[in-house]
Order: structure tokens, then C-alpha cells, then sequence
């Protein structure tokens, strides 16, 4: 079998701080790499993998304004596609643009949706729903106009990720500073719950920190410390109270959900998007409605037991469960192909 994987070029594969979608496509190829098969990774010319590498941009744009996004996506998309027929299939992670080549070329072209940006972009998906094959990464994202070939939930190396037994002191917000991730909700869940909290992320909207957020950043109890890589992830996670997550949109996955119970840390989570299929309500953290209930969430944490927060996603969100899974979804689209020739 020979795929090519179509990564995103806005950071590297797999990414040195923020990059959730080039962090799973970094997962999977390496996953897939390790069971021998044999897969061509289209990224950034930085990028680092198992698999063998066919870059065009040089560098992630989200990390050089120099280079303009719209044209090296171009190149980008156009280098997969120039050499689909050296591949029985493209494994597609770059959103809805890689649709409209698909008719181009005879390979069958495999889309794993990461979420709709917006619901502008949805025709697009709505256009090529019978001639191209879709994955949702939960059950909530599935659009009801769309056919999807199956649900793969996100994967996670569990070796880098630390199980802790002991309980940690602060909360803790992991995520883009913006107004859907509710950082803002978190900051008042802490300041009313009398606890500390940590927010680390990008910023991604500016007039919103520097409005809800900067405001409230005393150094002592809500303290911002960045965008931060794997080096520091695993402790930051693992040594947290609880993560909040207390998201205004309904979230498509939410990895930090699982990289904290990961650490054996529980998530306080609103019930949004995918939120109940990620956390076990009640065993592996709290699904709540509102700012009071998550208040109340804090005072319950400790009935928790770590260990089983941290065996709830070893049998559900390990890199090999996700490798396995789109394993038998590349074996059903080359059947099917083969049966309608």
C-alpha cells in the first residue's frame, strides 16, 4: 500500500509548539511507517519523519511572514497531486482546497475533516461528497449532508506522556487564546474557586487577551506563560489540579482533553461538540452546563482516581488505535475501488 499524506504547511510536522492537526498527521505516519507501509509525507521542508519526506515550502508560514500562505499552499497542494499516480490513495489533512483536485487525478482521495472553520466552507465538502471519501474525527462533527466512511478519534503517543499519581495545585487552561476556547470563563472559575491558574496557548486573537485576558494576569493567581512544546507539555499537564476546557463552540475533538487524562490529570469540560464522547463524566473529569457547575466541579475533583483517567485513554486515544482505524478505513476505500473497476 502506498499512501501519500497531505499535511499542513501553516507549522511543521510534527509541530515544535501549537500544530494540532500536524501533530496527529505526525502520529499516524510514523504509526503507519512502524507497520510497513509505505507512505510519502507532503510538509514543510523542516518537517521531521519516519516516512519519506517530499517538501515544497521551506519553512511553516505561521512561522515566516515572508512567505505568502495562499501561493506555497498552492505549490503545495499542486506537488501531492502532480504525483498521484505513484500512490493508491492521498490521505488528505489540509481541509476542503484538496477537494477540487480530486477529480483530476484517478487516485481516490481520502479527506480527514478537522472541524468546518466555518460554515462557508461547506459546499466545498458538499460537492465532492460522492466522489470523495470522508473521515470525522468525532460523532458530534459529523455534518448531517455529508457521508462519512467512519469516525477516528485523535491518537496519542502514550510514552510521552507521564502518569502522575499525585494530585497537583493549579487549573490549568491548554489552548488557543481566543473567545470560543472560554479562557475568559476560566479565569473566573479560578479567581471565584480561590485557586491558581495557568494558561498557556498561542494568541490567536490579540484585542481579545489584551481586553479579557491581560487584564487579569497578576503573576501570582491567573498567570500566562505562552505557547509551550512537548519538552515542557508533559509536566505542565501532569502536574495540574484539573484542566479546564470550558469551550464556547462545539469543539470537533479537543486533544489536550485527552493529553491531560493522559497524565492522569481530569478535565472540567463544558458539554460541547464532541466534549461527552472525549470525558467520561464523572471518571475521568466533569462535563458541566455553566461557570457555577464547573466551580463545583473543582470541589470534586479529588474523588477521581488518576490511574483510571489515565487507563480511559490508553483503550481509547492510543496512537495504535488510531493507526489501526484508518488502517481498515484505506482497506474498505481499496476494496471498494476494486470492486466498482
Amino acid at each position: 500500500m502506498r499512501i501519500a499524506m497531505l499535511a499542513p504547511i501553516a507549522w511543521r510536522v510534527p509541530p515544535r509548539h501549537y500544530g494540532p492537526w500536524e501533530r496527529v498527521v505526525a502520529l499516524l505516519t510514523d504509526g503507519l511507517v512502524a507497520r510497513n507501509i509505505d507512505v510519502t509525507l507532503f510538509a514543510t521542508a523542516d518537517s521531521r519523519t519516519q516516512a519519506r519526506l517530499a517538501p515544497i515550502c521551506p519553512r511553516p508560514y505561521a512561522e515566516d511572514s515572508t512567505l505568502d500562505a495562499k501561493a506555497w499552499e498552492c505549490l503545495h497542494i499542486a506537488a501531492a497531486f502532480e504525483r498521484a499516480a505513484e500512490f493508491d490513495l492521498i490521505h488528505n489533512h489540509f481541509d476542503f482546497l484538496p477537494l477540487s483536485y480530486s477529480m483530476l487525478v484517478k487516485t481516490p482521495l481520502l479527506t480527514t475533516i478537522h472541524g468546518f472553520s466555518s460554515p462557508r466552507i461547506l459546499p466545498v465538502y458538499q460537492r465532492y461528497n460522492q466522489h470523495c471519501h470522508y473521515v470525522a474525527i468525532s460523532n458530534a462533527d459529523r455534518h448531517p449532508s455529508l457521508d462519512y466512511l467512519a469516525t477516528v478519534y485523535h491518537g496519542i503517543a502514550l510514552n510521552e506522556f507521564t502518569l502522575r499519581q499525585e494530585q497537583g495545585e493549579y487549573l490549568l487552561f491548554f489552548g488557543r487564546i481566543h473567545p470560543e476556547k472560554g479562557v475568559a470563563d476560566a479565569i473566573t472559575v479560578a479567581q471565584r474557586s480561590g485557586r491558581r491558574l495557568i494558561i498557556a496557548g498561542i494568541v490567536q486573537d490579540q484585542a481579545f487577551f489584551e481586553q479579557q485576558v491581560a487584564p487579569h494576569l497578576d503573576g501570582d493567581q491567573v498567570q500566562y506563560i505562552g505557547s509551550v512544546g512537548p519538552d515542557v507539555r508533559d509536566a505542565l499537564l501532569g502536574k495540574a489540579f484539573a484542566l479546564l476546557h470550558l469551550v464556547q463552540f462545539e469543539e470537533p475533538f479537543g486533544l489536550s482533553m485527552v493529553e491531560a487524562m493522559a497524565c492522569g490529570t481530569p478535565v472540567i469540560a463544558y458539554r460541547r461538540g464532541s466534549v461527552p464522547e472525549v470525558v467520561q463524566h464523572g471518571e475521568s473529569g466533569w462535563i458541566v452546563d455553566d461557570v457555577d457547575a464547573a466551580i463545583s466541579a473543582v470541589g470534586l475533583v479529588g474523588r477521581l482516581n488518576r490511574a483510571h483517567i489515565r487507563a480511559h485513554v490508553t483503550a481509547h486515544f492510543s496512537q495504535e488505535r488510531m493507526v489501526d482505524a484508518y488502517l481498515q478505513v484505506y482497506s474498505t476505500m481499496l476494496q471498494s475501488r476494486h470492486r466498482s473497476w
